[in-house]
């Protein structure tokens, strides 16, 4: 008898099964480096991870003020999570247990960013930190490709044998638990291992806070209000009645159409007991400058304090500077004088410039002509 011949359509196709371990890959791999690459820029920087949450929470109200204390803690949990994700798809260690963690994950936050970008409590997000500022709406389509990423491993990975025995599993995650929460508090303890601040090391204030020649500008929309005969009506620039004695003014509106040129360092200015603004003094000193941050007397170490008295009184017969700068007010500068015994002069700088500058309560700068030559926490001084 004459054998059969298979139809083409009939071979056993393989096809599927590569694309299907190609998908899963791809996926695991995508998913875990942007996991990854989160959770290490919050990790590296939990301060600055906390004072995104405490914006959250202040903007949300309620309740949310009510456990702003706890928004240390979130930050370190957050940035240990998304490590945790990451590294376990990364290196496929519990990866259907881990992709359901991530789908929770991305369902939580997906609707969250959505609402965030409708009503815009916070014009940054902060999921990469200082390392990538991304507008609101990115965010949000970010979590729609990531949630159709996990959706998809979820899909492709079922049936997939572990790579690891479950007990080195577990060990695993245990190592990358302990790797996330001890690379928040170095970070705390210390500075961030890589600064992505405006003032990290090497800026040059001055030039940092010019506007290029050029630039795009604030674009705002301006209405004025105005009244006759009981009757309100809006007018723009170029039409209000300028000079018409017959029409009363009653409120003006003005409205961001379009945001210009940032600079990366802005809002920065010192005044000094006597108000003063001092800051160009500070910023175009030949000699060396150092400036004590203490964006809350209330918050700030008391041992850092006097550790920074002891910088203060060993320069301050020399052509160094040192300032102490803070946004506490006058009260709160006495009172901690007081309590401390420093003597070093204290001058006001904007408190959002201050916990930007460094992520330490006291932190030390040294600058030199403009630019910035060091950076320490209290505990390095």
């Amino acid at each position: 008898m004459l054998k059969k011949r298979n139809r083409p359509g009939k071979h056993p196709n393989k096809t599927i099964p590569f694309v299907k371990n190609v998908a899963l890959h791809l996926t695991r791999l995508l998913f875990g480096l942007v996991f990854v690459f989160s959770g290490f820029v919050k990790a590296i920087d939990p301060l600055g991870s906390t004072y995104k949450i405490q914006d959250y929470f202040h903007e949300f109200g309620g309740f949310f003020n009510s456990i702003g204390g706890l928004a240390f803690s979130l930050s370190i949990a957050l940035s240990t999570l998304e490590l945790l994700i990451g590294l376990n798809l990364i290196f496929r260690v519990h990866l259907r247990r881990t992709a359901v963690l991530g789908l929770l994950f991305m369902l939580v936050m997906t609707p969250l960013t959505l609402y965030i970008a409708l009503y815009n409590p916070v014009s940054d997000c902060g999921c990469f930190g200082e390392a990538l500022v991304i507008t609101n709406w990115q965010t949000f389509w970010k979590n729609i490709a990531l949630l159709v990423i996990i959706i998809t491993l979820l899909l492709v990975s079922k049936g997939k044998r572990p790579l690891f025995l479950p007990h080195i599993e577990w060990i695993l995650v245990l190592l990358f638990i302990a790797a996330g929460v001890g690379l928040s508090v170095y970070s705390y303890r210390h500075l961030p291992l890589i600064d992505f601040l405006p003032y990290k090391i090497g800026v040059n204030i001055p030039e940092a806070m010019k506007i290029p020649d050029g630039a795009p500008v604030d674009v705002y929309n301006t209405t004025f209000i105005y009244q006759k005969d009981g009757v309100q009506k809006e007018f723009t620039l170029e039409n209000y009645p300028k000079g018409d004695s017959t029409w009363v003014f009653v409120d003006q509106k003005t409205e961001l159409v379009s945001k210009g040129y940032t600079p990366p360092v802005h809002d920065f200015s010192i005044i000094n007991d006597k108000f003063d603004d001092i800051t160009d003094i500070v910023i175009h000193n030949p000699a060396q400058t150092y400036l004590l941050i203490m964006y809350d007397l209330n918050k700030a170490s008391v041992e850092g304090a006097k550790r920074a008295e002891v910088i203060y009184q060993k320069y301050k017969k020399t052509v160094t500077q040192f300032y102490a700068l803070t946004a506490s007010s006058d009260a709160e500068i006495a009172k901690f004088r007081a309590e401390t015994g420093v003597t070093f002069p204290f001058c006001k700088t904007d408190p959002t410039t201050l916990k930007t500058i460094i992520r330490a309560n006291p932190g030390l700068v040294l600058i030199k002509n403009g630019t910035i030559t060091g950076k320490w926490n209290w505990r390095d001084f």
